[in-house]
């Protein structure tokens, strides 16, 4: 409750209470008496919590007229460098001129107190009016920065607040980001500096530009090509670790004035590991700069067909608000707070004042993860753990406006306002999902928390309407076939835990092999199994028993996969065939003499298995075997030769003149197969990635690699880029086609069906195709 000093008894109290405050000392006599008509006076209860650290952004400052307050750093739960204000004592100051206005430190109330409250429009007037008082509030900051203590809290403080609004450290949960915070390593330059050299410098931290800006750009015969500015909230070096061995992929030019925080690569590949958002942000495998995946999913309209999408984003909140309300006072206990969600079955309650207002609110992840993981006090008030600041949206805001809200707040529930800005109900992200239908990636999880193999084959046989739904509201074909290839790895990781699980647990090491298109991560709606298992080698003794189990854990396997859609390879490359459940000496015995001999039946299994990856197990081992083919490729020319002679077999759809070279009878009559249409490119990509040893295996991402590493042109490199798009955004489209008719999806495509435009650009694409194959021929084989 606020009352304004206006008595003259008040006024003549307060001159000579403030008059004996350094704060205040150095102001006119005049501006004290002015200042002292502009303060309020405020009453509050011991356990009343003022402001926490790194959230409330402080609207004024306050004096204590009476009683005890305590200010402090909260880490995991924990009060550090603690201090006890007494009377007199000024809090707000420093964290507005010091820290943009957010409380450095969070503040309680420890003894009933009674506080004189200045705005903070009145206090930044009088720090620019008269440059004393500012440069006490400074000069104080400056004397706790001194104390170690003090200073690693404010900067972790800082860090946490700044990296809390940049992707894709939003996306980590606050316990892991409060981690990051403490102890990052912030540097800056005063001058124009090289930081990286494209090419040349390893890059061992990540970095998030804080301040200033930097220059970045490729180069390429003394000529800088795709420049851009690196500012603010901005990270480089992501991509380079990652992908590039951690050789940093562009120049970076630092200018005057510019400062960034910096993690380390150990721990930044570390979270890459925990988190896939987080990893996902910088390799871009379900979008560019996906914020959050299960909001982005919606936002980008990839669970609907379009108009009901449309309809859904732009229907009103009022739709979805929850109007019953559970709230509590901030004095309430922990316990009792816990005790209300339970009993009204709610997964939050708002937190509110005295006066009614509403503050904060707690959550079910809350309690969780600030009560029972720390083991606090259930018997604290429900202030010391509620979210806080308290993120609002109007009932007349439209379903896309909350979902960005949420994102933007990093926070899953809104309180809805209504009239007067007066909170009526709450909408939480459950809400919406419900309503609006199942995401892909709830798919995912769905997956992997399955039960049983019927659940799975279940939600697996959505995937067709899902994809129909993505590809109708205009999502990308690259996002959509990986997105595939990420069901299907769970799908497999799911039914490899069941087989476990019957099956017993493995007597070695092993890695469940995938291949082909889903080892490239291209998968469609029309696929089939090709995998593989690699074991640890064990002795002579051991072999037939160890290879028994894994070929049972092999058949189990690919069995449950034939249910769940995934149909068996005709050519039997599966891993219930005892041929490709093998130690890891036989695989390597398989590469050389597919690089050695080169038959076309070794070339037609170098094409397959040659796109592998690790579905499930360990993935060292797949990496051990990868080494094993880079080294024994290394000077085999003829191989590529061979392996170029093979690919040339494969030529673009087109006729003697420039006409669809299609089927002439069956059930695929003046159609022609548009995947055998894509195999140049993939295959182009593969031998160029093995003659170069570049270890990505999905197509378009070798061939980025290929256009950073300048074994190809930039227009090359786009050329190939765009066509593969193109094809694939038709193929799936065929797809959808057939699934909308009641067909089994395919792969052919009847040109006529296209317009004049799309067969123009058809034809182009496979032109281009042509001489791509001719570079191959001319490069590989001389010619020949």
């Amino acid at each position: 409750m606020s009352n304004t000093v206006h008595t003259i008894e008040d006024s003549q109290h307060l001159f000579a209470f403030l008059s004996g405050l350094p704060a205040f000392s150095s102001l006119p006599e005049t501006e004290l008496i002015r200042l002292c008509q502009h303060l309020a006076v405020e009453a509050h209860s011991k356990g009343t919590l003022l402001s926490v650290q790194g959230r409330t952004r402080l609207k004024k400052v306050i004096i204590i007229k009476d009683g005890v307050l305590e200010a402090f750093f909260d880490r995991d739960g924990q009060k550090t460098v603690r201090e006890m204000l007494p009377k007199g004592s000024v809090l707000g100051g420093i964290s507005i001129l010091m820290n943009d206005g957010i409380g450095l430190r969070s503040v309680m109330v420890k003894e009933d107190a009674v506080l004189y409250v200045m705005s903070k429009t009145v206090f930044k007037d009088l720090c620019d009016r008269f440059d004393p008082f500012r440069a006490h509030f400074a000069e104080a900051f400056h004397r706790r920065m001194l104390d170690k203590s003090y200073a690693a809290m404010v900067q972790a403080a800082r860090a946490f607040n700044f990296l809390s609004g940049v992707p894709p450290f939003s996306l980590l949960p606050e316990a892991e980001l409060l981690n990051i915070s403490y102890g990052i390593p912030r540097v800056s330059y005063s001058r124009d500096t090289p930081l990286f050299y494209q090419g040349e410098t390893k890059v061992e931290n990540l970095y998030i530009f804080q301040k200033g800006s930097a220059e970045r750009y490729f180069e390429q015969d003394g000529v800088k090509t795709l420049r851009g500015t690196l500012g603010p909230g901005d990270t480089y070096g992501g991509i380079s670790i990652l992908i590039n061995n951690g050789i940093s992929v562009r120049t970076i030019q630092v200018g005057a004035g510019t400062s960034f925080y910096m993690v380390p690569k150990s721990q930044f590949l570390n979270l890459c590991q925990k988190y896939s958002a987080f990893a996902d942000y910088f390799t871009d495998a379900f979008g560019k700069r996906m914020v959050d995946t299960t909001y982005a999913s919606m936002v980008r309209k990839a669970a609907l067909p379009q108009q009901e999408t449309t309809a859904f984003f732009n229907q009103q909140v009022k739709n979805f608000c929850q109007s019953s309300l559970l709230s509590c006072s901030e004095t309430t206990p922990i316990k009792d707070a816990a005790i209300k969600m339970s009993r009204k079955n709610c997964s939050s309650i708002f937190i509110k004042t005295a006066d009614g207002d509403y503050i904060g609110l707690v959550t079910d992840n809350d309690l969780r993860r600030k009560v029972v993981a720390l083991g606090r006090d259930a018997r604290k008030p429900v202030s010391t753990i509620m979210s806080y600041p308290l993120y609002g949206i109007s009932i007349n805001a439209t379903v896309s406006e909350a979902l960005l809200k949420m994102i933007e707040s990093n926070t899953k529930h809104l309180a809805v306002t209504g009239p007067e800005d007066k909170v009526i109900g709450v909408v939480t992200d459950r809400d919406l999902m419900a309503a609006q239908g199942q995401s892909p990636f709830f798919i995912i999880r769905e997956i992997s928390a399955a039960t049983s193999r019927d659940e799975i084959n279940t939600i697996q046989h959505r995937l067709p309407r899902l994809i129909q739904a993505m590809k109708n509201s205009g999502a990308n074909s690259r996002v959509i076939t990986k997105l595939i290839s990420a069901i299907s790895d769970a799908v497999l990781n799911r039914l490899i835990s069941f087989a476990v699980s019957i099956v017993g647990s493995p007597p070695t090491e092993f890695a469940f092999l995938v291949m082909g298109s889903e080892g490239r991560r291209e998968q469609t709606l029309k696929t089939d199994q090709d995998n593989a298992i690699i074991f640890a080698d064990v002795p002579e003794l051991e072999l037939e028993a160890v290879q028994h189990y894994f070929l049972k854990l092999g058949d189990t396997v690919c069995e449950w996969l034939n249910e769940a859609g995934y149909a068996f390879c005709k050519g039997e490359v599966m891993a219930k065939n005892p041929k490709w459940c093998q130690p890891l000496s036989k695989w390597k015995e398989y590469f050389n003499s597919w690089i050695r001999v080169s038959t076309n039946k070794d070339l037609l299994q170098a094409a397959v298995f040659f796109d592998f990856r690790c579905g499930y197990g360990h993935v060292e081992m797949v990496d051990e075997l990868r080494l094993y083919l880079f080294e024994r490729l290394a000077g085999w020319s003829r191989f590529f030769r061979d392996l170029t002679l093979n690919a040339l077999r494969f030529k673009p759809p087109l006729g003697f003149f420039r006409t669809f070279a299609v089927e002439t009878k069956g059930v695929h009559r003046n159609k022609f197969n548009i995947k055998n249409a894509m195999v140049p490119i993939v295959d182009f990509a593969r031998i160029y990635s093995l003659r170069y040893n570049i270890a990505e295996i999905n197509t378009q991402d070798r061939l980025y690699r290929l256009y950073l590493e300048k074994m190809i042109t930039p227009e090359v490199y786009e050329d190939m880029n765009q066509a593969f798009d193109h094809l694939m955004e038709h193929r799936l489209m065929c797809q959808i086609q057939d699934i909308d008719n009641g067909r089994p999806p395919d792969n052919y495509l009847n040109p006529k069906h296209l317009s004049r435009i799309e067969q123009a650009l058809l034809k182009e694409i496979f032109k281009r195709i042509e001489g791509l194959q001719t570079l191959m021929k001319l490069e590989f084989t001389g010619g020949a």
